[in-house]
């Protein structure tokens, strides 16, 4: 099978198209035939092998064997089946995450029935549901399970256009949040159609000296930190950031000391996500920003792209 592999950290050009053997399903395994997959900015970390510490599971020196081929969310269709699968069958169209174990920049991928993956409603395209699963579940936990967010509370989005934003301003919204955010002027009227009520544009607009305060400001792109946006939260707010060592740090500190909290953590399994994905995509109550999309065999300039910095919504490569 076709597939994109790194065998050393780097810039895009490490990406490397390369045959490899076919996976074959086993236990309750399904084989699923990947049709649509992304490029998201955590995947050009591994890439890079940033931050350092996560080397210590990816590879101290070279990425391990398990996680040279990238891939974190797919969409494709079930093409075969273990012997002790019995939740898929052959034919199911499906989407999910690969979570640790990567590996959806191929042709193929195989993984337990009981992994985070569900069936694809049958009104949108393999590309679509595959832009969606893990901006969406990452933006689901860290609102609904961290912060447990409801109506009437005040949410701050910081990278509002992004790929985890576009769903978090949105789920917000749907909860019944007021919904401030921040992105570039570019994307400002873009991320109010999406459901917030004010914008700053980061580029001439400072959202600390705004004069708000939020029951909970969610970074999704790790631009700012809990001492920058303490005194924009309420009394009992809480600082949502998804990534940083220090964070969960501060998580432990904050829990005891009172005021303002600093809430992480790492989305893995996102089955009841999913499964609220699957129902607002079955419904068309939610929109799908894609900025570009890339075949397969240009995995690298799209990881280049991602690196800019400038991506709008979610990045798609086309496997199948």
């Amino acid at each position: 099978m076709r597939a994109v592999m790194f065998q050393a950290y780097g810039p895009p050009e490490v990406l490397t198209p390369v045959d490899l053997p076919t996976p074959v399903p086993r236990g309750d395994q399904v084989q699923v035939q990947v049709h649509a997959t992304t490029v998201t900015s955590a995947e050009c970390g591994m890439r890079r092998g940033e931050p350092r510490w996560g080397r210590l599971i990816l590879g101290p020196r070279r990425p391990r064997k398990g996680v040279r081929v990238l891939g974190l969310e797919f969409a494709g269709q079930v093409t075969a089946v273990g012997p002790a699968a019995r939740r898929y069958e052959i034919g199911d169209r499906v989407f999910g995450f690969t979570g640790f174990g990567v590996g959806a920049n191929a042709e193929y991928k195989c993984l337990s029935e009981r992994a985070s993956l569900t069936w694809m409603p049958p009104n949108v395209s393999y590309q679509q549901a595959a832009a969606t699963v893990d901006g969406f579940t990452t933006a689901w936990y860290f609102l609904r399970e961290l912060a447990r967010i409801r109506s009437g509370q005040r949410v701050l989005v910081i990278g509002g256009s992004g790929s985890i934003g576009t769903y978090a301003v949105q789920l917000a919204r749907r909860t019944g949040a007021v919904v401030h955010a921040v992105c570039s002027g570019r994307n400002v009227k873009l991320v109010e159609s999406l459901g917030a009520e004010r914008v700053f544009d980061y580029t001439v607009e400072d959202f600390t000296a705004g004069g708000e305060r939020y029951d909970a400001v969610f970074d999704t792109v790790g631009r700012s930190s809990f001492a920058r946006c303490r005194p924009v939260l309420a009394p009992r707010g809480c600082y949502l950031p998804t990534t940083g060592l220090v964070n969960n740090v501060l998580a432990l500190r904050t829990a005891v000391t009172g005021g303002p909290r600093v809430r992480t953590g790492m989305s893995v399994r996102k089955h009841a996500a999913l499964a609220e994905l699957r129902d607002l995509l079955a419904q068309d109550a939610l929109r799908i920003i894609m900025d570009r999309s890339y075949p397969l065999a240009e995995l690298a300039e799209a990881h280049r792209y991602v690196d800019s910095g400038h991506k709008t919504g979610n990045v798609v490569i086309t496997v199948t």
